[in-house]
């Protein structure tokens, strides 16, 4: 066996053992306990002073960023008061993503319980004209059928809910989130293994984080042959990593040196991607992981 075949069933071999904490799951000994220590999250006290530097717009805290989105249900779901108003949210997402022939279920199960004032979970702050709009096409699966509910939903929750939010244990949990997602990443978080595939821009392999032992794909781009072959300007991955840290998910992590680029994207089921820093923010979602 040649020196280069060796050194492909080396790192085959490496790849195989590493797929069995793919989920996080397996031992301790697959995570560095030095990167692991750097995902904890700081004491409140070290968080307070986001609270200045941070842009707190309702929609931008508690709708577009997952982290952001879950805390605030969940303190929406800690009290009564506020729980027809969060359910109906929920249904209503629920109803855009399920399927046709189940969305007629659907929007009767919606109207039953949320839009009869007899229901338990009458939603009395809808106005009339968009209840009566959305109960006359329920019988129908039309795309977007409750919008107007959602959206009068999240204006009625970005009023007095949302200011109690502001002032929760979970909106301090938030601050922590915005805190571990500051703190640099870099290409150093990751192990690399075997090359999985090559392409006119770079190369794709493997690599395992070396905190939570979750496998990745690391595509390295050559910023020189980018410039070159104008690959800023048809490239995909090259718009993605451009977009990269504007973009508040998960699953994806970015970072330069002066002749490559690094992409690491979670290879994941159902291909969910996101953004996870890279030589700066990190989502926090990764780092809960």
């Amino acid at each position: 066996m040649d020196f280069g075949s060796l050194e492909t069933v080396v790192a085959n071999s490496a790849f195989i053992a590493a797929r069995g904490s793919f989920d996080g799951s397996s031992s301790q000994s697959s995570r560095d306990k030095k990167y692991l220590a750097k995902l904890k999250l700081p004491p409140l006290s070290k968080c307070e002073s986001l609270r200045s530097s941070l842009s707190l717009e309702f929609e931008s805290v508690c709708v577009q960023q997952p982290i952001g989105k879950k805390l605030f249900q969940q303190f929406l779901q800690s009290g009564e008061k506020h729980l027809p108003a969060l359910e109906l949210w929920k249904d209503i997402e629920d109803y855009d993503t399920v399927d046709n022939d189940l969305r007629p279920q659907k929007a009767k199960t919606i109207l039953a319980q949320y839009l009869d004032p007899q229901a338990k979970l009458f939603c009395s702050f809808l106005d009339e004209g968009s209840v009566t709009k959305c109960k006359g096409g329920a019988v129908e699966s039309q795309d977007r059928l409750f919008q107007p509910l959602l959206q009068a939903t999240l204006a009625h929750l970005s009023q007095a809910p949302f200011q109690e939010y502001l002032d929760s244990l979970h909106f301090l949990r938030f601050l922590q989130w915005k805190w571990l997602e500051a703190q640099p990443m870099g290409e150093d978080w990751f192990l690399d293994f075997r090359v999985l595939g090559k392409g006119g821009f770079g190369e794709v392999s493997a690599c395992q984080m070396k905190a939570t032992g979750k496998l990745y794909a690391c595509k390295k781009l050559n910023k020189k042959r980018l410039k070159k072959r104008k690959g800023y300007q048809v490239s995909h991955t090259a718009q993605l990593a451009g977009a990269g840290c504007r973009v508040e998910r998960p699953q994806v992590a970015l970072s330069s040196r002066r002749r490559k680029g690094y992409q690491v994207s979670r290879t994941a089921p159902a291909g969910r991607g996101g953004v996870q820093g890279g030589e700066g923010p990190r989502s926090p979602s990764a780092a809960g992981a």
